[in-house]
């Protein structure tokens, strides 16, 4: 099985520089402003793209994405809608990685082969399901896996060696560390242990490891993008859309355009960064 995750890390590394992942919540603040956003983040230098799926009750968000699932879902966004969102983005851009990230429950209430048969037609090619741990593979990890679709897992500082393979077993696309421990939006920890802690996963897997959590700066970006295979940054994004939202919701400014000069800096950091040869 080889994705469009697969093709673009093979391709970065031949130009020997990591990714820049970029994730946004899908429906925020409403569907034709989330499509300008994520039609706007490949243009702008992303090269993978996480899409949101907006949930009630979101245990590992920071309060700056979880405002932004609430104002998805008051806007009308459905796990369905999310789906069209990206089959909508698809009649445009072939090419670029997208990866659906978000709890289980709308998807079990959705059903799991419906979903991943609506998914496969959408051109989703990975999952980050930050609520499944790798004891329910078979709910719905094994699952994507047999119908082609990465499941990407989250590794984090807690994870030591004993629980690293286990948290590896059916991992495909990349592994996510998640650089500390608590909720999105905190603030960077030493970058140095991130050198660490990424060498440490490389000696479990060949997978590419990127790093996320805290990354807000073009600065930050190209410090670890030095040390990972790839950026992840996911609350700055949304911050960048709230940010032009007035208090009675209407948009002071063009989201897709706030978002896109945040990702172009953000591009140009992450190429700045050349890993080092293998």
């Amino acid at each position: 099985m080889t994705t469009r995750i697969d093709r673009c890390f093979e391709k970065l590394k031949a130009e020997n520089r990591p990714a820049l992942v970029t994730y946004f919540m899908g429906g925020d603040p409403n569907y034709q402003t989330s499509l300008s956003i994520m039609k706007a983040l490949p243009k702008a230098g992303a090269d993978v793209i996480e899409l949101g799926m907006p949930f009630s009750d979101p245990m590992a968000d920071g309060p700056a994405i979880q405002a932004a699932g609430l104002r998805a879902l008051k806007g009308g966004q459905t796990l369905r809608k999310t789906l069209a969102m990206a089959a909508d983005f698809r009649r445009g851009d072939n090419d670029t990685p997208i990866v659906m990230m978000g709890y289980y429950n709308p998807i079990y209430i959705y059903g799991v082969d419906r979903f991943l048969a609506d998914a496969i037609d959408a051109g989703i090619d990975g999952l980050i399901i930050v609520d499944l741990p790798p004891e329910m593979d078979q709910e719905l990890c094994v699952p994507a896996l047999k119908a082609g679709i990465n499941f990407i897992r989250l590794a984090t500082p807690t994870t030591d060696d004993k629980r690293l393979p286990k948290v590896l077993q059916n991992t495909s696309g990349f592994v996510y560390y998640v650089s500390m421990t608590g909720i999105t939006g905190g603030a960077l920890p030493d970058t140095s242990k991130i050198s660490g802690a990424v060498r440490r996963i490389k000696s479990h897997t060949s997978l590419p490891v990127c790093v996320g959590f805290g990354v807000k700066t073009a600065e930050q970006a190209k410090v670890i993008g030095t040390a990972a295979d790839g950026v992840v940054v996911g609350t700055a994004i949304v911050n960048a859309v709230a940010n032009v939202i007035g208090p009675d919701g209407r948009t002071t400014a063009d989201p897709a355009e706030a978002v896109a000069t945040l990702v172009s800096g953000l591009a140009a950091g992450v190429r700045a960064a050349r890993l080092a040869a293998a």
